[in-house]
C-alpha cells in the first residue's frame, strides 16, 4: 500500500458503493418505518416509542460512535484499519436488523424492553459497520476529484436502497404477509439481512486502503479529541449533520401518517390509477388495492428518481463552484419545496407529487457532498496538525447522524401523539381524531423545514471553500511523497 493519490477503478467505486446500499437497507428502514413499526405493528404507545428512539439513539450517538471511532483509528491488520470492521460485522448487522423488526409475543412491558434492547444492538452494530465504512472513503484516495466521484457512486447506491424501502417495501410487506404486517415485515427483513450481508462482503473484497498515516504521526486519544475541538470546520459539519438528519428522520417518518390521515383517498386514487394500472399490466401487482400505500410508495418514488438525477449534477457543480457553495444553494432550494406542503389542501395530490419531485432533484445535488466534505475535514485536520485521525472525525459525524435520527424520529412519535394519534394494535381498525391530519401536515412541512434552514445558515461559516480545497490537496500530496 502507498500514500500516493491515484485514480480509482470503476469496479472499486461500485464495490465501495454496495456497502452503503447494504447499510441503507437498514438505515432507510429506520428513518421511514421505525416509528410506524412501533405504533402500528408492534402496538407501542406513541409516547413510549418516542422515549425509546430518543433515549437509545442518544446513548448510541454519544457512546457507541466515539468508542468505535477511536478503536477503528487504532486498528492495525493486514487488511488495513477500516476494512476488517466491514468484514466482521457484515452478518451480525443483518441479524440485528431482523431482530429489531420482529414481533415476539410479550407483555407490554416485555415489548418495551425487547424494543429497547434490539434497537440498541442494531445501533451498536450499525456504528461498528458504517462508521469504518464511511472513514474508508477518506483513505481510498487523497484525490478530492476522485473522492467526489466515489461519493457520487456511493449515493446513487443510497438512492437505490431508499427507492426500494420507501417505494416498494410497504406494499411488499402487505403483499407477502397477506395483510399481516407483522409477518410481512419479518419476511422482508430476512431477505434484506441476507442480501445486505453479501453486499458488505463484496465491499470488503473490492476496496483498498491507500492513505496510511506514518508511524510517527500516531497520536493519543486525548490529542485526537483536542484536534477535533479546535477544528472549526468539524464543529460546523457535526452540527449541520445533526440538523440534516433531524429533518430527514422527521419528514421521512411522517409521510406514512400524512398519506394515511391527511391526503384525500379518492383524489389520490384517481391520480395514481394510471400508474398502478401500468404496474399491474406488467405483472407487478404488489401495490394491491390500497391507494394509500400505493400513493405513499409512488410519491417517494418520484422524489428518489429525481434525487438520482440530482446526484449526477453534483460532481460537476462541486468541481466548478466548490462543495460548500453548491451544498448551500441546493439545500436551501430543496427546503422551499418542503415548506410548500403547508399550503396544499388534501385533494391537491398533483401539486404534492410535483413538490416532492422538485425537492428530490435539488436535495439530490447536496446528497453526495455531505460525506465528501467530512472527508475534506479529515484532510484539513491532517493539513493543520500533521496527524491524521480519519475514523474519529467520521465518528463525530456519526454522532451528529445518530443524534439527528434519534431526535427526528422521537419528534415524529411525540408530535403525532400530541395531536391525538391512537396507536394501532395488530391489524385492528382505528378511527383517528381529526386533529391528527393537521399534525401530519405540520410534520411534512413547517417542522422539518426549520433544521434544514438552520443548516444552510451554519454552512456560511464553513471556511473550506473551493480555493482552500485545492490548497489542502496540493500541500498534502507534497507531504505524502
Amino acid at each position: 500500500m502507498d500514500n500516493q493519490p491515484q485514480k480509482i477503478s470503476v469496479i472499486e467505486k461500485m464495490g465501495y458503493s454496495l456497502g452503503d446500499l447494504a447499510a441503507n437497507l437498514v438505515f432507510q428502514t429506520l428513518v421511514t418505518y421505525l416509528t410506524y413499526f412501533y405504533t402500528d405493528i408492534y402496538g407501542l404507545k406513541a409516547e413510549d416509542a418516542s422515549l425509546i428512539t430518543l433515549t437509545v439513539g442518544l446513548i448510541a450517538g454519544f457512546g457507541f460512535n466515539p468508542l468505535i471511532g477511536a478503536l477503528a483509528d487504532r486498528t492495525s491488520s493486514r487488511w488495513g484499519k477500516f476494512r476488517p470492521w466491514i468484514l466482521f460485522t457484515a452478518v451480525p448487522l443483518g441479524i440485528a436488523a431482523l431482530l429489531a423488526f420482529s414481533t415476539p409475543h410479550f407483555s407490554y412491558q416485555g415489548k418495551m424492553i425487547y424494543a429497547a434492547v434490539t434497537y440498541s444492538l442494531l445501533l451498536l452494530l450499525y456504528a461498528s459497520n458504517n462508521l469504518p465504512y464511511a472513514a474508508l472513503s477518506g483513505v481510498i484516495t487523497g484525490d478530492m476529484g476522485e473522492r467526489n466521484s466515489i461519493s457520487s457512486y456511493r449515493f446513487v447506491a443510497v438512492m437505490f436502497a431508499q427507492f426500494f424501502v420507501q417505494v416498494f417495501m410497504l406494499p411488499i410487506i402487505l403483499y407477502v404477509g397477506q395483510g399481516d404486517k407483522a409477518q410481512g415485515i419479518e419476511t422482508v427483513m430476512t431477505w434484506l439481512a441476507v442480501i445486505g450481508s453479501i453486499m458488505l462482503l463484496i465491499t470488503f473484497f473490492t476496496t483498498k486502503e491507500r492513505i496510511i498515516p506514518k508511524p510517527e504521526q500516531k497520536s493519543s486519544l486525548k490529542e485526537d479529541l483536542k484536534d477535533l475541538f479546535q477544528n472549526r470546520p468539524w464543529i460546523i459539519m457535526l452540527t449541520v449533520t445533526a440538523f440534516i438528519f433531524i429533518t430527514l428522520a422527521m419528514k421521512g417518518g411522517s409521510y406514512v401518517y400524512y398519506f394515511n390521515n391527511y391526503v384525500d383517498e379518492n383524489a389520490l386514487k384517481s391520480f395514481i390509477s394510471p400508474i398502478t394500472a401500468f404496474f399491474n399490466s406488467a405483472g407487478m401487482n404488489f401495490f394491491g388495492e390500497d391507494p394509500k400505500s400505493a400513493g405513499f410508495g409512488l410519491f417517494n418514488a418520484g422524489g428518489i428518481v429525481m434525487m438520482i438525477v440530482g446526484i449526477t449534477f453534483s460532481k460537476k457543480l462541486a468541481d466548478r463552484f466548490g462543495k460548500r457553495d453548491t451544498f448551500i444553494a441546493s439545500l436551501f432550494i430543496s427546503t422551499l419545496f418542503i415548506l410548500a406542503f403547508i399550503l396544499y389542501p388534501p385533494k391537491a395530490v398533483g401539486i404534492m407529487f410535483l413538490s416532492q419531485i422538485l425537492h428530490g432533484f435539488f436535495y439530490g445535488i447536496s446528497t453526495p457532498l455531505l460525506w465528501a466534505m467530512i472527508a475534506d475535514v479529515a484532510d484539513y485536520s491532517e493539513w493543520k496538525n500533521n496527524r491524521r485521525a480519519t475514523a474519529i472525525i467520521f465518528s463525530a459525524m456519526m454522532v451528529g447522524l445518530k443524534v439527528g435520527l434519534s431526535i427526528g424520529s422521537s419528534l415524529v412519535a411525540l408530535i403525532i401523539g400530541k395531536y391525538g394519534y391512537i396507536s394501532v394494535h395488530g391489524n385492528e381498525q382505528v378511527i383517528q381524531p381529526e386533529t391528527v391530519a393537521a399534525g401530519a401536515k405540520m410534520l411534512v412541512s413547517i417542522f422539518p423545514s426549520i433544521p434544514f434552514f438552520i443548516a444552510c445558515g451554519l454552512l456560511l461559516f464553513y471556511k473550506i471553500n473551493k480555493k482552500m480545497e485545492v490548497q489542502i490537496e496540493k500541500d498534502l500530496a507534497e507531504r505524502r511523497k
